[in-house]
């Protein structure tokens, strides 16, 4: 595979928080994807890359969880300011960020960063969500009350007030009819209303047996595209499917396969509109040989523009 030189310039920033899932482990993400070469993969395809090193981010041992259908808000929330700063700083910078987690509850930070960034040009981010999971509950809806099942909601205007305000200004940080989310197997019973009340684009592994992952990238992207400055994606590694991805907390057989992921991030690398990316839930200590850690470093690769030809 070859890539044609690039002015794109890259700024790794790791996010090693799991106080968001009910796994511990990805707190070593962000390890496992510098390990599985992500500097030099970027540098081969002649991209200029730093690392920023990991943001601060609390470990269970030295915490109490609180509210139980919140649990560990008060460093969740911390963690994400202080991310949100990274990120929109990055931005400003003129810069790519692509952050590693951690757990999804992350997004809240990145996705805050990104809004940021383009409200300051008075311009709108668009969004591209990769998951099995619909991250879409509340306090009110989730059974476990782990904060890494709620950041979809969030970012889209939907959850508790201390989580929303992450985003230091009015209204969600990205419009529902400018987003969407792909490969949902695994959604609660009462979370679903919650993706309707959202208005995201729900494209789940049944529309993509049916219709294939082009159309389904397609309708995605033109949803991510509409009236926006630049897409994030956000990437949820058990969006894949376990075969590909044993690394995960929550695997869900029968997820999107190797090639389709690569589809989708040439088509979305074929936009020039990324502006932003991350890769969560990696957890090493569930994952064969740094498996998952290798996909991720070679899914973010094909974003960036690495072809065949």
């Amino acid at each position: 595979m070859s890539a044609k030189k690039s002015r794109k310039r890259i700024r790794v920033i790791g996010a090693p928080l799991d106080l968001g899932a009910g796994h511990r482990g990805v707190d070593m993400g962000p390890s496992a994807f510098r390990v599985a070469g992500i500097h030099q993969a970027v540098r081969d395809l002649g991209i200029a890359i730093e690392d920023f090193g990991d943001i601060e981010a609390e470990v269970a041992e030295t915490r109490e969880p609180g509210n139980p259908n919140l649990k560990y808000l008060k460093e969740i929330r911390a963690t994400c300011v202080t991310l949100r700063n990274v990120v929109s700083r990055t931005m400003d910078d003129g810069m790519i960020p692509v952050v590693l987690g951690g757990d999804h509850s992350i997004a809240m930070g990145t996705i805050a960063g990104v809004s940021r960034h383009f409200r300051k040009r008075k311009e709108k981010a668009g969004l591209v969500w990769l998951d099995a999971h619909a991250d879409a509950n509340t306090e009110h809806t989730s059974p476990t009350g782990n904060i890494h099942g709620m950041p979809m909601a969030v970012c889209l205007g939907l959850g508790a007030r201390e989580l929303l305000s992450i985003y230091d200004a009015k209204g969600p940080m990205i419009e529902g009819d400018r987003a969407a989310i792909i490969g949902l197997r695994s959604v609660d019973i009462k979370e679903r209303a919650n993706v309707a009340q959202v208005g995201i684009g729900a494209f789940t592994m049944r529309h993509i047996d049916e219709r294939g992952m082009r159309a389904v990238m397609e309708a995605s992207i033109q949803r991510a595209m509409n009236g926006t400055a630049g897409i994030h994606v956000s990437i949820d590694l058990d969006a894949v499917d376990p075969d590909e991805a044993p690394g995960v907390g929550t695997p869900s057989p029968g997820g999107i396969s190797y090639r389709e992921m690569h589809l989708a991030m040439e088509m979305l690398s074929d936009t020039n509109r990324v502006c932003s990316v991350e890769l969560v839930e990696v957890n090493p200590i569930l994952d064969r040989a740094n498996q998952t850690a290798k996909l991720g470093v070679e899914l973010l690769c094909s974003l960036l523009g690495k072809k065949i030809l």
